[in-house]
């Protein structure tokens, strides 16, 4: 897993990449679809064309790093294929990674503290 520091936003791109892509290729991908800068310390998903592998690109401050995940079996839960792209919580992150259905997830409303009488 990834461990991601707070505030730090996902970005999915929802349309299909070539998985030849490196460092520079996926670079000007996050600039051009993502429209984000890809040096600002988020995070950037790209997908492969058969659906069942992935890369995430990430900014740590001193370098790029580069990650990818192929899934042996089945395929990784994408949405609809779409110009752009979405923001995904890190824990739709999470789901993602392991080939959960991270669509279906629901964040509980927030909590506020409970005052005394």
């Amino acid at each position: 897993m990834i461990a991601l520091a707070p505030g730090t936003k996902v970005y999915l791109a929802c349309k299909p990449v070539s998985m030849q892509k490196g460092f520079d290729g996926l670079t000007a991908l996050a600039q051009q679809v993502l429209e984000a800068d890809p040096y600002s310390g988020h995070l950037f998903l790209f997908r492969g064309k058969r659906g069942d592998y992935l890369k995430a690109l990430y900014w740590d401050g001193s370098g790029m790093c580069l990650f990818a995940k192929r899934l042996e079996q089945g395929r990784f839960v994408w949405p609809p294929l779409v110009d752009g792209g979405i923001v995904l919580s890190p824990a739709q992150l999470a789901l993602l990674i392991e080939g959960i259905d991270w669509r279906r997830t629901v964040a509980p409303a927030p909590t506020t503290a409970p005052t005394l009488i």
